[in-house]
């Protein structure tokens, strides 16, 4: 908990700190340079951009404790509330991308780890192996033409772009699993076959256990701690990863918000959003941390 909380400060100071290392007038950028003075002064004073930068700072923190995250300067509505409506938006889709992820890998892990223990079936295991290389490797926005080229373009299968029903889902979510499906299930792989040649696995064959049992009740939650510890960088990941999948597909998201107000320099929508996505990935990598102390206590002796 407590390294969460420095964790937190540190990413409040380093947003915080993102529109005062802009150089030039941030509001003079986004109002534009046609802007009457008058106008942008006044933004100026409404922003507290003329307080000093200790004064900008605290009341930046007491702020927050009230769940308030600035006005956008270009249409004065509140960050907190834009970012609100648009965040369910992108956990819609990084959410079921996370599930996909795990659904995909961790069954072919542990099929590929079982198949190829102890240099069986070496075609089948290079086979793996490149291909999750292959998949792992193609740039996001790659996948993403080609989801649409073949799926909503050729084939006519499901809407190339937009949220208009459960079948625009399919692209999206695809896009962003395959790639992290194929690294976590050469992780998966990895670890269940070091499971498969521990003592107690021999010791659980020496009893006459079925295969079955062997494999998902004694092996597989003994394999997948390092899974979960990855896991919850690949979320954060995936939620991060909205922002070009959301783009493409022109999904209403968090990410094409970001993407928008970076091109209009509203400095505090970008501010408040990179903020909620550094929230995110450090909230769910305490609960993953959390998670692997409840499997293994053990893992958390270091950090008491």
């Amino acid at each position: 908990m407590r390294r969460l909380l420095v964790s937190l400060w540190i990413l409040v100071t380093a947003s915080f700190l993102m529109i005062q290392l802009v150089p030039g007038d941030p509001v003079r950028a986004a109002l534009g340079t046609s802007a009457p003075a008058e106008l942008v002064a006044t933004r100026r004073a409404q922003l507290g951009l003329d307080d000093s930068l200790l004064d900008q700072y605290l009341t930046y923190v007491r702020n927050l404790f009230t769940g308030d995250l600035g006005e956008s300067i270009l249409t004065q509505l509140s960050v907190a509330e834009t970012i609100g409506q648009r965040l369910l938006a992108t956990l819609s889709l990084a959410l079921p991308a996370f599930v996909l992820t795990f659904a995909i890998a961790v069954p072919v892990g542990v099929a590929m780890a079982v198949v190829t223990r102890r240099g069986r079936r070496r075609r089948a295991e290079l086979t793996f192996v490149g291909t999750s290389i292959v998949l792992a490797s193609i740039p996001e926005f790659v996948v993403c033409v080609a989801l649409v080229a073949v799926f909503a373009v050729n084939l006519g299968l499901v809407p190339a772009a937009g949220r208009s029903g459960i079948d625009s889902y399919v692209l999206p979510v695809l896009a962003l699993a395959i790639g992290p499906a194929a690294v976590l299930a050469r992780i998966v792989r990895v670890e269940m076959l070091a499971v498969l040649d521990a003592d107690y696995i021999r010791t659980a064959r020496a009893q006459r256990l079925s295969a079955l049992r062997i494999h998902l009740r004694h092996a597989l939650p003994n394999a997948v701690t390092a899974t979960l510890t990855l896991s919850g960088l690949m979320l954060a990941t995936m939620v991060a990863g909205t922002v070009l999948v959301e783009n493409v597909f022109a999904w209403p998201g968090l990410g094409g918000t970001i993407v928008s107000s970076i091109q209009s320099r509203d400095y505090p929508l970008v501010q408040g959003a990179v903020l909620v996505y550094g929230a995110i990935a450090l909230t769910v990598n305490t609960l993953v941390d959390v998670g692997i102390a409840a499997i293994d206590p053990r893992s958390m002796i270091g950090d008491s």
